[in-house]
């Protein structure tokens, strides 16, 4: 069978795979947030951005600017935490399977 470029295989319970991988890694980041029983200004934003991203996850089609917004949200929450730095890794990369990040913008001709 074919595909249209982008178009990804799902799993044989109709989930798409890269789905399943951020619901995973979102999930083992909570864990580890929860674990972690230091408290930092920015948890509640962290706790809530991880929430907002299993929701996208749970609706199956996430949108990818709205992904990397909670991942910048929860990266500014939690990187001054080195002990959640390989769960935020594993978020990173569940997202990036959703498309890379766009290039930036061209700045404006300076005078």
């Amino acid at each position: 069978m074919l595909r249209s470029v982008g178009q990804r295989r799902v799993t044989g319970e109709g989930v798409d795979p890269r789905v399943a991988e951020l619901r995973s890694a979102v999930s083992r980041l909570r864990r580890e947030l929860a674990a972690h029983r230091v408290e930092f200004a920015d948890r509640g934003i962290a706790e809530d951005e991880l929430a907002a991203l299993d929701a996208m996850a749970l609706s199956g089609a996430p949108e990818l600017r709205r992904l990397r917004r909670s991942l910048l949200l929860v990266a500014g929450s939690v990187g001054s935490v080195s002990a959640l730095a390989e769960g935020l890794a594993g978020v990173r990369r569940a997202v990036d399977l959703f498309g890379p990040a766009a290039p930036p913008s061209p700045r404006p001709p300076q005078d």
